[in-house]
């Protein structure tokens, strides 16, 4: 936890820099979705602190892929036909989740550094230094947010989808997965609906100011560092599938409490249950 909380010092030096710069580069990756100068220096400068300090750990990030694909980059055949193995330890990075925001000039956007070991997120840090707010976890560690110190997290105590608040990504990641209907099933049955995105979304179950949220349509990065935090804070953090971890492309974070209720609209008809 003391090296993901100085990566993030360093990490937050990079971006605070870089965030509303006149010449800030950017451009479309293949997926057509935006990708900053800050983004990759924020990666390579985490990647760099891994690196130096658990060179025996493996390394996953938004920009640059794994270990594998640097190396196979870098012309090393060994590597060849490793990438996306499952290491032991592997440290999981999205250096600013929330680009589009960032070039915007909006400011909710984070990184999210995460420790993730046998497959199992074990350590979650997201810093928001835009916000001036960061929170993290480890299992068994509890989860704690940055205001007033260092406050512990606690998800709300909401019992009752009338009375939940739910925020989800847009309605177009709904919509391409054939779930829109599942989705506005579910707004029609809690109390308020919001779409805040990113993480924010996740630290705000953690905190108990949100019962629910979903995403689909993301990748490991987008969610690892995430769990620990919603977990550490009482909450439930699964797919939009009921399944663990953050390798099936959706997300559904709640207070725990409502989790099957949520889970009963929204999974696929055909899922099995975890």
């Amino acid at each position: 936890m003391r090296l993901a909380l100085t990566l993030a010092d360093a990490a937050d030096s990079i971006s605070t820099e870089r965030y509303r710069a006149a010449d800030l580069h950017v451009s479309l990756k293949p997926d057509r979705t935006h990708v900053t100068d800050a983004d990759q220096a924020v990666e390579r400068a985490i990647r760099a602190g891994i690196e130096s300090e658990r060179p025996g750990d493996s390394f996953y990030g938004e920009e640059y892929g794994d270990d594998a694909a640097v190396n196979d980059a870098a012309g090393n055949d060994a590597a060849a036909g490793t990438a996306h193995a499952a290491p032991r330890r592997q440290w999981i990075v999205d250096p600013i989740d929330g680009t589009a925001n960032f070039l915007r000039g909006v400011p909710v956007w984070a990184t999210l550094i995460s420790l993730v070991v046998d497959g199992v997120p074990v350590l979650g840090v997201v810093s928001a230094p835009a916000l001036g707010r960061r929170w993290w976890a480890s299992t068994g560690g509890g989860a704690f947010s940055s205001e007033h110190g260092a406050a512990a997290l606690r998800v709300s105590g909401v019992r009752d989808l009338a009375d939940a608040s739910l925020s989800y990504n847009g309605l177009e990641y709904w919509r391409e997965a054939g779930r829109l209907e599942q989705l506005l099933t579910l707004t029609d049955q809690v109390w308020r609906t919001r779409a805040y995105g990113e993480f924010w979304s996740y630290v705000l179950v953690a905190e108990g100011a949100l019962d629910v949220a979903g995403e689909l349509g993301l990748e490991p990065y987008d969610m690892a560092a995430l769990i620990p935090i919603v977990e550490e804070a009482g909450g439930t953090f699964t797919s939009a599938d009921g399944e663990p971890g953050p390798w099936h492309g959706s997300a559904l974070a709640t207070n725990g409490l409502l989790h099957d209720d949520v889970l009963a609209i929204v999974r696929e008809p055909s899922a099995p249950r975890p």
